[in-house]
């Protein structure tokens, strides 16, 4: 599950660690109809920070293609190999599809979007997200984002009314270091839905990820590092913290 990108060249890195924290910002249009897209490789995929997953601690290879249009309507398409399936010893893929529309007022930017998670070989997962965030960019202080995605329909992996808040933080360093930060944090529906999925936390602290990036010379690549402080899952689960290495490039169609 990835974030809706922020187009922003700051926040639209975290385009690809959005594993670690699967997935959304949005910002200003682009002045123009634009597409884009995104591969990456990633030592596992942590998906809002619940590191206590053995089954999913492969290399995962994440990217996915992007269309933004200067009324401030975007798509896109966003997909990751799975180290997990139905078939024991097999392996799932994960396709999100995502589209909404984003705007901007001086600095501060908003947006509001739909994500359709669609699962291969992966049972009772195929479920919609609504999301609202806004930002700001506040120069060479960084960028900031706050972001709501909401389940809309139950399923293996979540109930109904969900809801998983996270900000955001990302500042350019000395160097051509990029910083960044995310706390997330879930409100869980507690009823035990037909795909049995049970609660014991009304809320909870979920992750927060620090990460530290840099281009790969003049590939147009980044390599990064990401450190993840586990927090506690919808049955007050500790998680572990972890640390995620990836390398990643974003391209222009």
């Amino acid at each position: 599950m990835k974030k809706i990108p922020f187009q922003s060249s700051v926040l639209r890195s975290a385009l690809l660690t959005a594993a670690m924290a699967p997935a959304a910002f949005l910002a200003a249009p682009a002045a123009h109809a634009e597409f884009s897209g995104n591969i990456g490789a990633f030592s596992k995929y942590v998906l809002r920070g619940i590191t206590n997953s053995p089954e999913n601690n492969d290399v995962a290879i994440q990217g996915g293609l992007d269309y933004s249009h200067e009324s401030g309507f975007y798509a896109g398409w966003w997909a990751s190999n799975l180290s997990y399936g139905d078939d024991s010893g097999g392996n799932g893929f994960e396709n999100d599809f995502y589209l909404g529309y984003g705007g901007a007022i001086d600095n501060y930017s908003y947006g509001v979007g739909l994500i359709q998670y669609y699962y291969v070989d992966v049972e009772d997962s195929d479920l919609t997200e609504a999301v609202l965030n806004a930002g700001f960019d506040a120069g060479e202080a960084g960028s900031f984002g706050l972001t709501a995605q909401v389940l809309l329909n139950d399923g293996a992996w979540g109930n109904s009314g969900d809801t998983y808040l996270y900000a955001s933080y990302e500042k350019s360093l000395p160097k051509d270091f990029t910083l960044g930060a995310t706390l997330g944090y879930y409100f869980y529906d507690d009823s035990v839905s037909e795909y049995g999925v049970t609660t014991s936390e009304d809320g909870a602290f979920r992750h927060l990820d620090l990460s530290l990036s840099h281009p790969i010379g003049k590939t147009g690549a980044d390599m990064g590092i990401t450190y993840i402080v586990g927090g506690k899952d919808r049955m007050g689960t500790d998680q572990d913290n972890t640390v995620v290495l990836s390398v990643s490039y974003g391209f222009d169609i």
